[in-house]
C-alpha cells in the first residue's frame, strides 16, 4: 500500500499537505470551544447545539452552490483557496467574542469557508486519480487532515501547560492558517474532458438512483450524528481535566490517521458499502456506550480510540463511493449534494440532541444518536444497492 500512496499524483499530496496543516490550526481551536462556552461564557448544551447546527447548515448550502458552480465554470481551484482563507483567518477572532453570539458569528464564517472549498476540493481529488484507486486517495487525504487533528490538540494542550490562556490559544492558530494560504497557491487545475453540463435541478432528479438512496441513508445517519463537540462535553462531565480534553481529540484523530488509508484502499477492492455499514454499526455501538458510561475518566481513552476506528472504516469510502456513482463531469455536483446532505442535517440533530441532553437525560440523546445509525446501517446494506465497487456507476 505504501507503494501505492506514493505513486498518487502531485494534486493529491498537495491537497493532502493543505489538509495537515489547515486541520493543526483547526483543532488548536476546536477541542476548547465547548471549554470556552462552559467556563468562560457560561453557556450549555442547548446554546451547543444551536452554535453547531447553525453553522453547518449554513455552510452546507455553500458546499452544494461550490460544488455546481464549480461544475459549470470548470474551474475549481480558486474555490480552494479562497476557502480555506476565509475559514484561516476567521477562526482565531472566537477570542474575541464576549458572548455566545460572538462564537456563532466565528463558526458560520468558518463553516462558510469550509463551505467554499469542500466539494470543489473532493471532486478535484477524485479527478486526479483512476477509479480503482480513489479509496487510497480519499483515504490519504482524510489521513493527513487526521493527523493535522492530532498536531493541533497537542499544541494547544502544550501551550495550556504552559500558562497560555483559552483566548491566546486561539491566537496562535493564525500561523498555521498563513502556511495553509500559501499552499494552496501550488494546486493546479485538473485535466478533464469539456462536455456541455446537464442542466441544474434542486430536487436530485438529475442524480442516479444510486446516489438518491445513498443520500437518504446518510442523511437518517447523521440525524442522529451531532457534532462532536458534544464527545467533548460529555468527556469533561465525566470527569476528564481542561488539559486533557484536546489530548483524548488527538488520540482519536491519530487512530483515524493510522488505519484510515488502509481502510479505504481496501474499499477500493471490496464493496465500500461492507465498510460503511461496519462503521456505523461501530458508530452506533459507541454512541449507547458513551451515555451509560459511569463517570470513570480511564474508560474514555479506549473508548474514544474505538470512534477513531470508525472514523478510519467510513471517512474515505463514504467519499469514494459517491465519486463511483456519478460520471466526472458532474463530480462537484455530486459531492455538493453530498456535503449539504451530511451538514444540513446536523442542524435539527444538534439541536435534539442539545435538547435531549438538557431536558431528558444524557443518555437519551446518545441512545437517540445509536438508533439513528442502525437504522441507516441496515438501509446501507439493504436499500443501497447498483454500487460499491470502484469505477461502478
Amino acid at each position: 500500500m505504501i507503494r501505492a500512496a506514493l505513486s498518487l499524483p502531485r494534486t493529491v499530496w498537495v491537497l493532502g499537505l493543505i489538509s495537515f496543516v489547515n486541520d493543526a490550526a483547526s483543532d488548536m481551536i476546536y477541542p476548547l470551544v465547548p471549554l470556552y462556552l462552559a467556563s468562560v461564557l457560561m453557556a450549555g448544551p442547548k446554546l451547543l447545539g444551536l452554535i453547531e447546527g447553525i453553522a453547518e447548515a449554513f455552510g452546507s448550502v455553500l458546499k452544494l452552490v461550490a460544488g455546481v458552480l464549480a461544475d459549470r465554470l470548470r474551474h475549481m481551484r480558486s474555490w480552494v483557496i479562497a476557502g480555506y482563507a476565509i475559514s484561516g483567518l476567521v477562526r482565531p477572532l472566537i477570542a474575541l467574542s464576549t458572548s455566545w453570539l460572538g462564537v456563532l458569528a466565528c463558526r458560520v464564517a468558518d463553516r462558510v469557508g469550509k463551505g467554499l472549498r469542500a466539494a470543489p476540493r473532493d471532486a478535484l481529488l477524485s479527478l486526479s486519480v483512476a477509479a480503482q484507486a480513489r479509496g487510497l486517495a480519499f483515504g490519504l487525504h482524510r489521513a493527513m487532515d487526521n493527523l493535522g487533528a492530532v498536531v493541533g490538540p497537542l499544541l494547544a494542550a502544550g501551550l495550556l501547560g504552559l500558562g497560555f490562556t483559552l483566548r491566546e490559544v486561539f491566537f496562535w492558530a493564525i500561523v498555521p492558517a498563513v502556511v495553509v494560504v500559501v499552499l494552496t497557491l501550488c494546486v493546479r487545475e485538473p485535466e478533464r474532458a469539456v462536455l456541455k453540463p446537464k442542466p441544474f435541478r434542486w430536487n436530485l432528479s438529475d442524480q442516479p438512483p444510486a446516489l438518491r438512496r445513498y443520500l437518504v441513508a446518510l442523511a437518517l445517519f447523521t440525524l442522529g450524528n451531532s457534532s462532536n463537540m458534544f464527545l467533548l462535553l460529555r468527556a469533561r462531565e465525566l470527569g476528564l481535566g481542561d488539559a486533557q480534553v484536546p489530548l483524548i481529540w488527538a488520540l482519536v484523530c491519530f487512530v483515524a490517521a493510522v488505519f484510515g488509508p488502509l481502510l479505504s484502499a481496501w474499499s477500493d477492492r471490496v464493496d465500500r458499502r461492507r465498510l460503511i455499514v461496519g462503521g456505523w454499526s461501530v458508530y452506533a455501538v459507541f454512541y449507547l456506550v458513551f451515555g451509560l458510561l459511569p463517570a470513570q475518566p480511564w474508560l474514555l481513552w479506549p473508548l474514544f480510540a474505538g470512534y477513531g476506528l470508525f472514523l478510519a472504516a467510513t471517512e474515505g469510502a463514504e467519499k469514494a463511493l459517491v465519486a463511483d456513482l456519478v460520471p466526472g463531469e458532474q463530480a462537484g455536483t455530486a459531492f455538493g449534494w453530498y456535503n449539504l446532505v451530511s451538514g444540513i442535517t446536523l442542524l435539527p440533530a444538534s439541536l435534539l440532541f442539545g435538547w435531549l441532553w438538557s431536558d431528558v437525560a444524557p443518555v437519551a440523546a446518545f441512545a437517540f444518536g445509536s438508533c439513528c445509525a442502525l437504522a441507516a446501517a441496515g438501509l446501507m446494506a439493504f436499500w443501497v444497492k447498483g454500487a460499491g465497487r470502484s469505477g461502478s456507476v
